[in-house]
């Protein structure tokens, strides 16, 4: 009886070390629901350890000592854990050979080679590559966005009359560009409708933008944003001239902290202010 206990204790010893084995030599697996990125493979024997996917973000590419590029579109990220024996520089020549060979133009490249921030056609790609060897990828491809919420001619006119200004949620322009895009329509036709509704009203159309970026030039965006907002309105839907005036406010009226996208999104806006 003792000798069937020793033996049935050295079986079960055995199945359980044989189990742990099995356990310590599975690979890792990548994050559940994440996937490489069709642009740019992965290096070798790196695994994913978190994603997000968006279809619609904007992502700042900064680029220390070249300035930065805000784009809005299709967002992927994802963050890689490399092999414990591979080496900083050969994780940084090994991803930016790739980044060229893919097709992109390095618009930057970091002194350390730890930065890569590449375009090609609508998409822009960074990668970053830490201290310890991991690498992050944002990815951003410009697409024509959807503007869920538009102005309201209602909302517009009960804002003017209660605060004596309104936020025009819908009115839309390409980065550091003044021409409005084509899904801004929505909103500068209730725009024309408030108007319309409210004859005797006058109202200053202001631009704003966040802090990023030269102050003049800011300043300048902002005054040229507001002004081809009033030609649209004057010119399209027939809105009389001595109405409106257009002023460009740049960084100086934030509604929300400038120091995260979310934030800067809201900053750039256009109001109208009674006058």
């Amino acid at each position: 009886m003792k000798r069937f206990r020793i033996l049935f204790s050295l079986v079960v010893t055995t199945l359980i070390a044989a189990q742990l084995c099995l356990a310590q030599a599975k690979p890792p697996q990548d994050k559940k629901g994440c996937k490489d990125s069709p642009l740019i493979s992965r290096f070798p024997g790196s695994v994913i350890t978190e994603c997000e996917d968006k279809d619609d973000k904007s992502y700042d590419f900064a680029m220390p000592g070249a300035g930065h590029q805000t784009v809005e579109g299709e967002y992927h990220y994802l963050w890689y854990r490399t092999p414990e024996n591979a080496t900083n520089p050969q994780i940084q020549r090994n991803m930016g050979t790739a980044l060229r060979n893919a097709g992109y133009t390095i618009v930057f490249e970091a002194q350390g080679h730890d930065t890569f921030v590449g375009h090609m056609g609508k998409t822009w790609i960074q990668i970053y590559i830490t201290s310890n060897g991991e690498v992050a990828e944002h990815i951003v491809t410009e697409t024509k966005l959807t503007q869920d919420v538009v102005a309201n001619a209602a909302a517009l006119s009960t804002g003017i009359s209660g605060n004596g200004h309104i936020v025009v949620n819908g009115i839309l322009f390409d980065t550091a560009k003044a021409d409005i895009k084509p899904e801004s329509k929505p909103a500068l036709d209730e725009v024309a409708k408030m108007l319309k509704e409210n004859a005797s009203l006058k109202v200053y159309v202001v631009g704003h933008t966040d802090n990023v970026g030269a102050l003049a030039g800011n300043m300048d965006l902002s005054k040229r944003r507001a002004a081809a907002v009033v030609q649209e309105l004057t010119s399209k839907y027939g809105v009389a001239a001595a109405r409106l005036a257009s002023f460009g406010a740049g960084p100086y009226a934030p509604i929300a902290s400038n120091d995260k996208e979310d934030g800067r999104a809201l900053n750039r806006r256009v109001e109208l202010v009674k006058q």
